[in-house]
């Protein structure tokens, strides 16, 4: 982070309720460079159809010319380009795909930003923020999970949130830290620039843009002053037992002690949220009995197992260790490895004709990405069924090549040893991890005499209820 950038930091870190009014003069060529190459090269192009390596021809030049236009107000926003890309589900989801220089002034804009609300967000926010990841929120709700009094999980989702979003709303909670007009006009440029489809520009009051550089900021600083300080003073205010919060982006898991607790706080949310033109989903958005004594409560009753809740591409299930304790296991969502293997079977049937070789390293570049976010502790068994299942797809894509082609499963199991990876586990039990990327010193005693051990710390998740707990409000 540039010195700039930091002393902006210290200010919102240590002036809580400051108004900036001088920002603008903050985007200079050189945040501009910064923002260019922190795009991608093969990123899709917008409207201009100018694409990164076009525009790194004379970069120098361009950037010159672009902070000119910028500073003099002469800098105007082109409408979005609108794409679908498919979701898992086989439905699609609309994209808005920004011009090259709008994506360049929004990258240095959110870098600007992001020095002030990082230091204003609360600890269990983490979609789209820097040094933040899906997997630090799975480590927090599990880690929660397992720590707290849980027994109920509010499983919520917003309907349509990127594209309801108030723009009205989001200008005043902009307003609330940002005193430089300048910097709204240029954010209400790129929300009032509309989006192009079929040859038709369209211009809404409503959404940010889905799939733009600055909206997942935009995103988080509306759910901050919507939802998350609502949450939090709820929670230390009304709730009677332990609550557990964490969100990433509009898709926010939220654990209670009491029944009572949920459905209260479930009802008043709905308020809450449509007090600022957003609606929860009703189909996604449901109140489960989990936890340590879900399963022993449900079978007094006569009922079956716990229910499952899904999370940030995972199925979070009320299971128990070899020594009968619970243990809240992660398997890798049912419908997500099924979109992910007919995908793999389209690109194979391509590829039918390749060479072996070019065909085990694409295979091995897929497995190895699925790997790499699903091998987490408790979910050996699904990684082990998709690469049985990507090697049957594999061994019939090579049985199509030739009528006389007779493949053997034998054949198959040594070209799968050969190219495609193990399934291993890759990601450390989330109490070890969460404990190591959020330290806290504490003084406990053990044995004879007193010691310091390195304790995890909670407050990245929100875990206590307050006044009880001494930690943070915020990280």
């Amino acid at each position: 982070m540039s010195q700039a950038l930091e002393r902006i930091r210290k200010v919102a870190r240590e002036r809580k309720k400051e108004r900036f009014t001088a920002l603008f003069h903050h985007i200079s060529t050189d945040l501009l460079e910064e923002a260019f190459f922190e795009l991608k090269e093969d990123a899709a192009p917008g409207v201009d159809r100018l694409t990164w390596r076009t525009y790194e021809a004379d970069l120098d030049r361009n950037l010159i010319d672009l902070h000119d236009r910028v500073q003099r107000g002469a800098y105007r926003a082109l409408p979005s380009r609108r794409v679908y890309i498919p979701k898992p589900d086989g439905r699609l989801r609309p994209l808005a795909v920004a011009a090259l220089e709008d994506k360049i002034v929004q990258r240095a804009v959110v870098a600007l930003l992001n020095a002030i609300y990082e230091e204003d967000f609360l600890g269990f926010s983490y979609g789209f923020r820097p040094g933040r990841g899906t997997h630090d929120a799975l480590d927090a709700l599990c880690v929660g999970v397992h720590s707290r009094k849980v027994s109920y999980i509010l499983d919520a989702d917003i309907r349509s949130f990127f594209d309801e979003i108030s723009q009205d709303w989001l200008v005043r909670f902009l307003e609330h830290r940002i005193g430089d007009r300048r910097i709204i006009r240029l954010i209400q440029k790129w929300l009032k620039a509309g989006v192009l489809e079929a040859g038709v520009v369209s211009v809404s009051d409503r959404g940010t843009g889905q799939g733009s550089v600055i909206s997942p900021l935009l995103a988080n600083i509306y759910l901050h002053y919507a939802l998350d300080l609502w949450a939090t003073r709820w929670r230390r205010r009304k709730a009677t037992g332990d609550m557990i919060i964490v969100r990433y982006a509009d898709d926010f898991i939220i654990g209670f002690q009491h029944e009572i607790d949920a459905l209260r706080f479930l009802d008043e949310m709905r308020n809450r949220l449509g007090e600022f033109a957003l609606s929860l989903h009703p189909e996604k958005t449901r109140l489960i009995e989990f936890g340590r004594f879900a399963a022993e409560r449900r079978k007094r009753h006569g009922l079956g197992k716990p229910e499952t809740f899904n999370f940030l591409g995972f199925t979070f299930v009320c299971g128990k260790t070899r020594a009968g304790k619970f243990q809240l296991r992660r398997k890798s969502r049912r419908d997500r490895m099924q979109a992910k293997l007919r995908m793999i079977k389209d690109e194979l049937r391509l590829r039918m004709h390749q060479p072996i070789p070019d065909q085990g390293q694409w295979l091995r570049r897929v497995v190895r990405g699925y790997f790499n976010y699903h091998a987490v502790p408790t979910n050996a068994r699904a990684l082990d069924v998709l690469r049985h299942h990507v090697t049957d797809l594999w061994r019939r894509t090579l049985r199509r090549r030739g009528q006389k082609d007779r493949t053997s499963w034998a054949r198959m199991t040594t070209l799968a040893d050969a190219w495609l990876p193990k399934p291993n586990i890759l990601h450390p039990w989330p109490s070890d991890r969460f404990a190591v990327t959020h330290p806290r010193w504490e003084k406990l005693w053990g044995g004879r005499r007193r010691s310091w051990h390195l304790h995890r710390s909670y407050e990245l998740m929100e875990v206590a209820p307050w006044p009880k707990s001494m930690i943070s409000a915020e990280a």
